[in-house]
């Protein structure tokens, strides 16, 4: 046999060297026809002559292999990467089922090392578009396709229906049928009237047309109201009086007394069966409702101690005159009830006031209505004329206004305008002495720019006025003394003693002293202020 030409033998070594770099590119080829779910046949390495080194051809061998599973790892990575790209791009969100590339979930599909002839797996089913997703092995399961909802309706629709959505009408039932009247023949419906008539006549009643039908509520309307008279408002009223009269400790006899007069009072307002004199004095008004609110304060708050009452003529004019003082004029209306309350005949105190008094729109009301009239000579006169008890308190708004460091200090009495009308009408002048008024509100101050402003004598500050507010009202509760003193008579003075300045000016002087002495007895008499 010939020996090979050298030109022969340097080719077959070139191709032996070749060799592994073939079976490399063979393998990635392999890898690649896999990573596309296509099955490939792996090609067997051509074997090495048999001049070549077998140590050398192992070594070749064994990195190729290491290289050929590196890359088909990497591969296989990148072909898993870019499928699970693909099918979440493509996959649906509601039961679209999963797109898997069989290839690249099966990395071991790969070549084996180069050098051994291997079988090639077969590739894994791809699931279709109608498999479910449970046939598909790793693949996550989505939650199952909701109800189908009614579509909403359009903005036109709700519009034209007033912006909400109604609902579809509801079946009309229909109406029960009504029996049919019985058949009555004539003769039984006459025979039936008859009778009713013959009822009718025997028992003298109206035919049943003409009576009144009681009132039926029908379900689904609203009842009546029935609007209360005034004789259940009455009614409503004694019951609730009587309850807190009871409850206060009162005798049933007196309650029941309370409850006449008030009824009998009310009458007379709403019937107008009332008279009023020349002067607007409402004795009705006077006894059922004037002096009742003031009584509460004469003998529980101030707990009012009269003397001298016996001094009051049971009969005729006479002229009280009294000293003012307490900030407010409380003591003049404690002075009208005495009074009435301690005078066997229940005499009325008709007071002189101030024109600032019937400027005051209430309280000019109320003055007129229980028996007070203007300041004035004239009238003053013609009270006393008329057998009347006038009430005088010549000290004025300088009494009442005066601060409380000079309390019980008698102020000027005037000119002695009121002797002068005491002479000419022949009356007595009857001094009264009045002890506890200065505590009621004791003045400590005077803002006589706010006086000024709105037209008052004075503006007090006290110790509970404004400070308190509406509290600083309140009255203290102190003790009150009253003693009406013995009458000066004026009846035989003569005719002229009224034109005499000399002799009203000793009257008058002697009146002041009078009232002031006694009010210096009576404080010394007094235990405490409040007691």
């Amino acid at each position: 046999m010939a020996p090979p030409k050298r030109g022969t033998t340097a080719k077959t070594a070139t191709k032996k060297r070749a060799a592994p770099k073939a079976a490399t590119t063979r393998t990635a080829a392999t890898t690649a026809t896999t990573a596309k779910a296509t099955p490939a046949k792996a090609t067997p390495a051509k074997a090495s002559p048999a001049k070549a080194s077998p140590a050398k051809a192992t070594a070749a061998a064994a990195g190729s292999a290491r290289r050929t599973t590196t890359r088909d790892a990497l591969a296989a990575g990148a072909a898993r990467a870019s499928g699970e790209r693909a099918r979440r791009r493509g996959t649906p969100l509601i039961a679209v089922p999963d797109i898997v590339d069989a290839p690249a979930r099966a990395p071991e599909a790969a070549t084996p090392a180069t050098g051994a002839s291997t079988t090639p797996a077969p590739a894994r089913p791809t699931a279709g578009p109608a498999a479910p997703r449970a046939a598909v092995g790793g693949a996550r399961k989505h939650r199952p396709r909701p109800a189908a909802r009614s579509p909403k309706p359009a903005a036109k629709v709700m519009a034209r229906q007033g912006g909400r959505r109604t609902e579809p009408p509801r079946p009309i039932r229909p109406l029960r049928p009504v029996p049919d009247a019985p058949d009555v023949s004539t003769s039984s419906a006459q025979r039936l009237r008859a009778d009713a008539a013959s009822r009718r006549k025997d028992l003298g009643t109206e035919d049943r047309r003409t009576r009144p039908r009681p009132e039926v509520v029908r379900p689904g309307e609203a009842s009546r109201t029935v609007v209360p008279g005034l004789e259940d408002l009455v009614q409503a009223g004694v019951a609730a009086l009587r309850a807190v009269v009871a409850a206060s400790g009162v005798e049933p006899e007196e309650v029941e007394r309370q409850v006449a007069s008030t009824l009998a009072f009310l009458r007379r307002r709403l019937t107008g069966d009332f008279e009023v004199d020349d002067f607007g004095f409402d004795e009705d008004f006077t006894v059922n409702a004037y002096l009742p609110l003031l009584r509460p304060l004469y003998k529980t708050w101030f707990r009012v101690e009269v003397r001298g009452i016996e001094n009051i003529p049971a009969e005729g004019g006479g002229l009280v005159v009294s000293n003012h003082s307490g900030t407010l004029a409380m003591d003049s209306l404690m002075t009208q009830v005495a009074v009435y309350d301690e005078t066997p005949t229940h005499r009325h105190l008709r007071m002189l006031g101030a024109d600032f008094v019937f400027q005051t729109p209430v309280v000019s009301q109320i003055a007129r209505k229980s028996g007070s009239t203007l300041a004035a000579n004239s009238d003053a006169e013609r009270l006393l004329g008329g057998g009347e008890l006038v009430g005088v308190w010549p000290e004025g708004f300088k009494g009442i206004g005066k601060p409380f460091s000079e309390r019980y200090k008698l102020q000027r009495f005037g000119r002695g305008g009121f002797v002068a009308s005491a002479i000419r009408t022949g009356v007595p002048i009857i001094p009264c002495s009045i002890v506890g008024a200065e505590e009621i509100y004791p003045m400590i101050g005077n803002m006589k720019t706010l006086a000024r402003l709105v037209g008052a004598p004075y503006a007090p500050v006290t110790p509970t006025w404004p400070l308190l507010g509406p509290l600083g009202l309140v009255p203290l509760p102190s003790k009150w003394l009253i003693e009406f003193g013995v009458p000066v008579q004026t009846s035989d003075l003569g005719d002229g003693a009224a034109d005499d300045p000399m002799l009203i000016f000793d009257l008058t002087d002697q009146t002041r002293e009078t009232i002031q002495q006694t009010l210096y007895s009576l404080l010394m008499q007094r235990r405490s202020v409040f007691f």
